[in-house]
């Protein structure tokens, strides 16, 4: 029985509101409850892509920035960071001041609806957003849009893990530790709906089959740790 909404308009005003809520605390969080090995699987995502200094990147849903962070540090390219949350941006938009990188923008916006012209970025990056979105095909079909011919999706993401020692292992963590240990630092429901979103959400092969129906080609899915958490890359 799911306490959480997973479709529709309801859940992103919901997802506004859970990542407003823990928007002080999300840093600390997410590198205490991964024991920064989420740190590990965003270098991995990024070197997957193959970004240069002449790329147009947008990164939706980015947060705090880290993975806009981590790419104009690598790789000076142009990059603007989408989010629908208001306080996350509030906290990029300061980090970006400490780490000397004020040329990324930072913009609140729906990843349902891009403020965007067809065809202007040479690479989109979303992570840990694609779960959240209200109408992922909508969401992928705006991706494509926007994206030039010739240019390439990554998406990293906690997507249903083939059934393994390890990945049971995880799924106890996920559901009966992580949101207990996050109750300590936040009274907020977001660490209830993580787990919840998960089994809510697509196997990597289910959303290649929905890239390909978007448009998308070259699909590939790359699980990391035992398949905990998947790099899927694709081509317009």
């Amino acid at each position: 029985m799911n306490e959480f909404t997973h479709k529709g308009k309801n859940k992103k005003e919901f997802v506004k509101y859970i990542f407003n809520d823990i928007s002080t605390t999300y840093d600390f969080l997410n590198h205490f409850l991964s024991l920064g090995i989420d740190i590990i699987w965003r270098k991995k995502f990024i070197k997957s892509l193959g970004f240069s200094k002449d790329d147009k990147v947008l990164d939706v849903a980015t947060g705090t920035g880290d993975v806009a962070f981590a790419i104009k540090k690598k790789y000076k390219s142009e990059i603007i960071g989408l989010d629908l949350s208001i306080n996350m941006l509030d906290i990029a938009k300061k980090k970006s001041k400490k780490m000397n990188a004020e040329d990324i923008v930072f913009m609140e916006g729906d990843a349902e609806n891009l403020p965007f012209d067809d065809n202007a970025f040479n690479k989109l990056v979303i992570s840990y957003g694609l779960r959240n979105l209200g109408d992922c095909k909508k969401g992928l079909e705006e991706f494509y849009r926007v994206l030039k011919p010739n240019s390439k999706i990554g998406i990293l993401e906690f997507l249903h893990p083939k059934s393994t020692i390890i990945s049971k292992l995880f799924k106890f963590y996920f559901n009966n530790i992580l949101p207990r240990v996050a109750s300590l630092f936040s009274n907020s429901k977001a660490y209830r709906y993580l787990p919840e979103s998960v089994e809510n959400f697509m196997t990597p092969n289910e959303l290649k089959i929905l890239l390909e129906e978007v448009g998308f080609k070259n699909v590939s899915c790359n699980n990391l740790t035992f398949g905990i958490t998947t790099i899927v890359n694709a081509e317009k």
